[in-house]
């Protein structure tokens, strides 16, 4: 399977993902921030499904 998720993209994904979670953590935001799993499993393997339909590439060409 290709890649479609760049460096950049891969960093912001974690640190969102990362906020989210510590802010659930902490009671600061309710249940809904374990939603940050998300980003940071498609960042883990550099994979996001939605962005197949629309053809979207953040990693460079090989």
């Amino acid at each position: 399977m290709d890649k479609n998720i760049g460096d950049i993209d891969r960093i912001l994904r974690l640190c969102i993902g990362a906020v989210l979670i510590g802010l659930t953590l902490t009671g600061t935001i309710g249940l809904w921030g374990w939603i940050g799993v998300l980003p940071i499993a498609t960042a883990l393997v550099r994979r996001c499904p939605a962005y197949l339909p629309f053809g979207i590439k953040t990693c460079k060409s090989e």
